[in-house]
């Protein structure tokens, strides 16, 4: 009997895995060699990069696969696979400098990038400030891996070179993270004395900028433009992928304050110790009381919050009706995404791996 297209999908999709696997592997090992030559003490720099992006849950090089062979690219192709791994390399990244910027020390369940360094400098009983080396050696390791990450990009090949359509959605997911985080940590600091009625408008804007797009819509449009994708393809790949990110986003706002960090890998409430005015916050900002208001402005980034802090933080978000808001929320842009894959003019492989990252990407625990 004949594997049904879900089978045949999730075969594809582990052998793509491992082909990803390889290469990155491969790259890692010439840039070894690279760094060895500077010097063996520099080698710490791309260790972290390595033992950073050799794990997660590769959502965004998975979505570029599948949208280059719902574009009719051929399977398992090199090019898909490099432009996998250069997605990955960028996550990485991106998640270095996020970890220095929210202060977070673990990541994955073990120690952050810059927290590691940090933890070196402790042990060896070097000199100076710890905490400035670990931050420092940290931003180097995620310039590091963003500079990896063009590299592999420009592996791809003539499909990614300047003046494609690849390159332009490379290079524009690229810029847009970098604003989203600004805006991000702009919030932070002038989010309390703007009008709180406009929060969740200014939350959602930089959800959209600072993590939904880079997560799901533009790998999907990049995979789908390198197999050489027309207009009405991508504007449907779009329509798909953005109410996807947003709510796979909107998720990971709500385990960030109720997950459990046995799942998530984050300590109970750590969004809120490290400030993250997130659409979460942002609905019980404008739905709350002026009680209300300052208990979340008063708490909201204290690094020492304690157990009954985070508590009477959750307390808040469900009484004001945030939660259920943004659970509703999460919803709406789930059937959106849902209801705009069904219209894509897809085969029966790429549309069945599409639909079950779909789900993993919006029913999620961790």
């Amino acid at each position: 009997m004949s594997a049904t297209p879900a089978e045949s999908a999730q075969q594809e999709q582990a052998a793509y895995r491992d082909l990803l696997g390889t290469e990155l592997e491969d790259f890692l090992a010439v840039q070894h060699s690279v760094l060895a030559e500077v010097s063996l003490e520099a080698l710490p720099l791309l260790d972290a990069v390595h033992n950073l992006a050799r794990g997660g849950k590769r959502l965004r090089a998975l979505l570029a696969y599948w949208g280059w062979r719902g574009a009719g690219g051929t399977p398992l192709h090199p090019e898909a696979v490099r432009a996998g791994v250069a997605l990955e390399l960028f996550q990485s990244a991106a998640l270095i400098h996020d970890d220095i910027i929210d202060r977070s020390d673990t990541r994955r369940g073990g120690p952050s990038v810059h927290r590691t360094f940090s933890m070196a400098h402790a042990d060896a009983n070097w000199h100076l400030d710890g905490f400035h080396f670990g931050s420092s050696a940290g931003i180097l390791a995620g310039d590091l891996c963003l500079s990896l990450s063009e590299e592999m990009f420009s592996a791809v090949g003539p499909r990614a070179a300047h003046g494609t359509e690849a390159r332009r959605i490379f290079n524009r997911m690229r810029t847009e993270v970098m604003a989203g985080q600004y805006l991000d940590i702009l919030e932070e600091v002038v989010g309390p004395g703007h009008d709180p009625e406009h929060a969740v408008v200014r939350a959602l804007n930089i959800l959209r900028y600072k993590a939904a797009k880079y997560t799901t819509e533009h790998p999907l449009t990049l995979g789908g433009a390198l197999a050489g994708a027309g207009e009405e393809i991508l504007a449907g790949y779009s329509r798909f992928s953005l109410p996807l990110g947003e709510a796979f986003q909107l998720r990971d706002d709500v385990l960030g304050v109720f997950g459990d960090p046995r799942t998530t890998g984050k300590p109970a409430g750590d969004d809120l110790r490290e400030g993250k005015r997130t659409v979460l916050i942002a609905y019980a900002l404008s739905s709350g009381s002026e009680s209300a208001r300052k208990e979340i402005t008063a708490r909201l980034g204290d690094p020492g919050l304690d157990d009954d802090g985070v508590a009477l933080l959750r307390g808040i978000i469900v009484d004001t009706g945030a939660l259920a808001a943004t659970e509703e929320l999460i919803s709406r842009h789930t059937e959106t995404a849902f209801s705009a894959l069904a219209a894509l003019p897809l085969d029966g492989v790429p549309r069945a791996a599409l639909d079950a990252l779909a789900h993993s990407a919006v029913r999620r625990s961790s």
